[in-house]
């Protein structure tokens, strides 16, 4: 079993303080009383399969049962809850490293907002939160001059630059099938037009609680978020409106790549009908001829002319540079 680990940072506009731990050993020492009241504290697990020390520190937290319940199982579905003294949610998040797989894939994040401090847990070692580390790292912009629910907003925002990540690589394909799709007629274009079809679908249907949790957060009146961080999240919610608008533009794009395919087989049928109905068309009197003559009578008063095998032929070709001449006077020779 992979064992829990995870980062713990301290920090205010001075100062900065960051340890990496091993769960386990961080919980037996863990306690809320010895975090800094003048720094924002951001613990962040990455909990693998190991859960145990996440179930000790939901208890000697005193959290409500139902918050690690909610951790814990990852098929329920994300939600919001207020329990007075701190926030507990959860969502969804697209790994962006994933973009290139035949499916999207997702990570289990949960999080809680105290007075000063925000605990964060990921079910995976994937990195959601890298450029986050590095503004609080290196001091850039002002989150180290604001409040735990500002860095609250920071990481939802993040999680956005995930989706839109995915949403950008899924632009890109669909240009790549669009040219795609007028050069070649290989049947693996439809699927990987289902494939990413299948993501949006996936994408939306992670998405969109964020945009239900944003809102949910707007309008909460808790004390954990100040008047002046408000807006922040009504921000996050056009986003997320933005993402939901993106996916579905995207989808009846690809539905409309999928008809192009069809249309433009379609197409290249008739091309290859017509030049065979044309084909046909020029040897249909060629070989009635070559029938009429290449029947075994004795008595066919052309077998006794001296040319009449070159005559023929001349015939034959003169009737097929006819039928071709015509052809093209009606445009029928024309590829479109």
């Amino acid at each position: 079993m992979n064992q829990s680990f995870g980062h713990i940072y301290h920090f205010n506009t001075d100062e900065i303080s960051k340890k990496k731990f091993i769960s386990s050993e961080f919980v037996s020492d863990f306690s809320f009383s010895d975090l800094p009241e003048d720094k924002i504290t951001w613990i962040n697990f990455y909990i693998m399969d190991d859960f145990n020390p996440i179930k000790d520190f939901c208890k000697k937290a005193k959290y409500d049962a139902l918050v690690y319940q909610n951790i814990y199982d990852h098929d329920n579905r994300p939600q919001f809850e207020d329990y007075g003294e701190y926030l507990f949610f959860s969502i969804k998040s697209t790994i962006p490293s994933s973009i290139k797989a035949n499916q999207l894939f997702k990570d289990e994040l949960s999080f809680v907002l105290g007075r000063n401090y925000i605990i964060s847990f990921q079910a995976k070692p994937s990195d959601n939160f890298g450029v986050i580390r590095n503004r609080i790292e290196n001091k850039k912009g002002i989150i180290r001059e604001k409040s735990a629910d500002f860095l609250l907003y920071k990481l939802l925002d993040a999680i956005i630059d995930n989706y839109y990540t995915v949403l950008d690589y899924n632009t890109t394909i669909l240009e790549e099938l669009d040219e795609l799709i007028t050069k070649n007629s290989d049947p693996k274009i439809l699927s990987r037009i289902e494939i990413q079809k299948r993501k949006l679908i996936e994408l939306r249907r992670i998405s969109l609680p964020l945009k239900e949790i944003t809102t949910t957060i707007e309008s909460n009146r808790s004390s954990l978020f100040s008047n002046h961080t408000k807006h922040y999240f009504s921000d996050l919610k056009q986003s997320c409106t933005n993402i939901i608008e993106e996916i579905e533009s995207n989808k009846n794009a690809l539905d409309g790549l999928t008809n192009l395919y069809y249309a433009v087989q379609g197409q290249r049928m008739n091309e290859i009908m017509k030049m065979l109905t044309i084909v046909s068309t020029i040897f249909i009197p060629l070989t009635f001829i070559a029938g009429v003559y290449g029947m075994n009578f004795h008595y066919m008063p052309e077998l006794n002319i001296k040319y009449g095998y070159f005559i023929t032929l001349g015939v034959m070709v003169i009737i097929a540079v006819a039928l071709l001449f015509y052809f093209r006077k009606k445009g029928w020779l024309k590829r479109e």
